[in-house]
């Protein structure tokens, strides 16, 4: 018999009934039951119960066991009782009595409980994250994670793609992060960096002729942490592929996710990828009020601005005097009660504005009437037209934003979320994807009025160099998300592949050509050598999990995640290094008031 284990702690059932065996793990629960010792014992695998009474011979050991003790048992398989069979485990139908008890690791006094659904403050969790990962939803969690990534390369191998490893010690590059640097020993003075990306290197690779690349490669990012990303570092499915368009990307891509969703999603609908739309980055921020858009939600905000020129409601209609400015109205079907609509405002106003304008519509005495005070202030008919041009009706309500679009698109599209979700109007039970596309490469300073990439600077420019020539907050890039219920999955491009369009995107940035040449020399010049028409895209294996496992945390589908100021709690890290490493490296730490 193996020294620890002849099963694991899922195996057992009525066939093993009367053999020794011997198993080993962690204690996950101890009843005492009048003279019985009942253990649930517990591995990676699942749970058997094992138990003694006075005449075994190691009871009295036993009575010593605490949860999470690592032992080992030896003892004989019975049936239990059909009274006490437990259906809810594979191993409901037997127990195992325990004839030899060892104690491979005791357990101080826990500082969380392993067992049961208690909360636990994130600090406590991450600080004992190994203690934290022996809980069941966490191993649930990362078992999902391990079997997502396995499916995602069989998936990738399945349509002639090959893995291949890019550099984790590379040159900074423009990625639209901050890079962490790391200090040469070698060249005092000088840095590396970890990788944003493997963009320029998975680039390289098709000029020299690989054709279909794929990597489940890690990601460095020094970023501001949020509940969906992480502040240091993350994985992704990242793929490129030689002589594609756009579409191309998508079809090789889309079928891949979908069968993911479909095979770990619970039943979920996933659409048809062949269905996914596609809808320009500007159309997203109208409709949606986000590039990421939640299509669960069946709101669709419009533009209303007419409705409002010229009326009794003076704050609109001065407001649209100005260049570059419209009102927006958010449907809410089934909102048209004054308490919704209070509620919502006081959204609002915890938004940093002084509220949101609503009318929303209810039996009058002669019929369907209008009611809140933007409807008094622009009257009967213009409110007549707003609720036809929505397409509303009796018992529903519309909210109203207004100024230039950039400055509320952002809260109108959480209060469109914040709407669908009050209402009841989102599908819970469906991954809803769309493809959000023509993105534009450049925006400009406010105040500086300096153009800079608002997006990838990789990307190919629809038309080309000849629409660089013209106004460069026109030009739109073949780059491309893949948005599912609020968030973003997929960014990808189709790569731009000649040095002269290079040259002419990174000057409209204020690049000049020695420095394009110095930063990413390797790409100029291989873009002089023959280089393919290529494009691709990397999807977020983190966010990915997280979805399926229906958590709101992206730290609870990450192993070893940091906490929310990029600490690791649990390895004292970031930590400060010692005085012969600094010396070795050149450099010396400024302390900070």
């Amino acid at each position: 018999m193996h020294a620890y284990r002849s099963h694991t702690c899922a195996e057992l059932n009525k066939s093993n009934v009367d053999e020794t065996v011997r198993l080993s793990g962690w204690v996950h629960r101890v009843r005492d039951h009048g003279g019985l010792l009942f253990i649930d014992l517990r591995d990676h695998y699942g749970i058997t119960q094992v138990m003694a009474d006075p005449d075994s011979p190691v009871f009295a050991e036993l009575e010593k066991v605490r949860s999470e003790w690592c032992i080992k048992i030896e003892g004989n398989v019975m049936a239990r009782d059909e009274s006490l069979v437990n259906p809810a485990i594979p191993t409901g139908e037997i127990e195992v009595f325990i004839r030899d008890l060892e104690v491979l690791g005791k357990a101080d006094e826990l500082p969380l409980m392993v067992f049961g659904d208690q909360e636990y403050p994130e600090e406590t969790r991450l600080k004992y994250r190994f203690l934290d990962l022996r809980r069941d939803v966490m191993q649930e969690n990362m078992k999902l994670r391990s079997d997502v990534v396995r499916s995602m390369r069989q998936r990738m191998w399945d349509n002639d793609f090959r893995e291949y490893q890019t550099p984790i010690i590379t040159a900074s590059s423009p990625e639209g992060a901050r890079d962490f640097l790391v200090p040469s020993r070698l060249h005092p003075g000088k840095f590396y960096a970890l990788p944003q990306a493997p963009q320029q290197f998975k680039q390289l690779m098709m000029v020299a002729g690989y054709d279909k690349y794929f990597q489940i490669a890690p990601c460095f990012r020094d970023e501001d942490p949020r509940a969906d990303r992480s502040p240091t570092d993350f994985y992704q499915l990242d793929m490129e592929m030689s002589f594609v368009e756009q579409q191309d990307v998508f079809d090789t891509i889309a079928p891949v996710l979908a069968g993911v969703f479909e095979e770990f999603g619970g039943g979920r609908k996933v659409d048809n990828p062949a269905e996914w739309p596609q809808i320009s980055y500007r159309d997203a921020a109208l409709w949606y009020g986000s590039d990421k858009p939640d299509l669960r939600n069946p709101i669709k905000m419009q533009v209303v601005s007419e409705h409002f020129r010229g009326s009794g409601f003076a704050i609109f209609a001065n407001l649209l005097e100005n260049e570059g400015t419209e009102i927006r109205a958010i449907p809410a079907p089934t909102g048209g009660s004054r308490k919704f609509c209070d509620r919502m405002n006081k959204f609002a106003q915890g938004e940093g504005l002084p509220g949101m304008g609503y009318i929303f519509w209810r039996e009058g005495a002669d019929g369907m009437e209008a009611a809140g005070p933007l409807a008094k202030n622009i009257g009967p008919e213009r409110t007549e037209a707003i609720r036809q041009q929505l397409g509303l009706g009796v018992g529903d309500a519309a909210f109203f934003l207004g100024g230039k679009p950039k400055a509320f698109e952002a809260v109108a599209g959480r209060a469109r979320n914040v709407i669908g979700e009050e209402l009841g109007l989102i599908d819970k039970d469906r991954f809803a994807f769309a493809w959000i596309v023509d993105f534009p490469i450049y925006e400009q300073d406010e105040e500086s009025g300096k153009i800079d990439f608002e997006h990838n600077p990789f990307s190919m420019p629809q038309g080309g160099l000849e629409a660089l020539n013209g106004d460069p907050l026109q030009v739109l890039g073949y780059q491309y998300d893949l948005a599912c219920n609020g968030y973003e999955l997929v960014s990808g491009a189709i790569r731009n592949h000649k040095p002269e369009v290079m040259l002419k995107a990174f000057e409209l940035a204020g690049y000049g050509e020695d420095e394009v040449k110095e930063r990413f020399g390797a790409l100029y010049k291989a873009f002089q050598y023959g280089a393919p028409p290529h494009g691709g895209c990397a999807a977020g294996v983190d966010r990915i999990v997280m979805l399926l496992a229906d958590q709101q945390n992206i730290r609870e589908v990450v192993m070893f995640p940091m906490n929310q100021r990029a600490e690791d709690l649990m390895m004292n890290a970031p930590s400060d290094p010692t005085s012969d490493q600094l010396m070795e490296l050149g450099l010396r730490v400024i302390p900070q008031d």
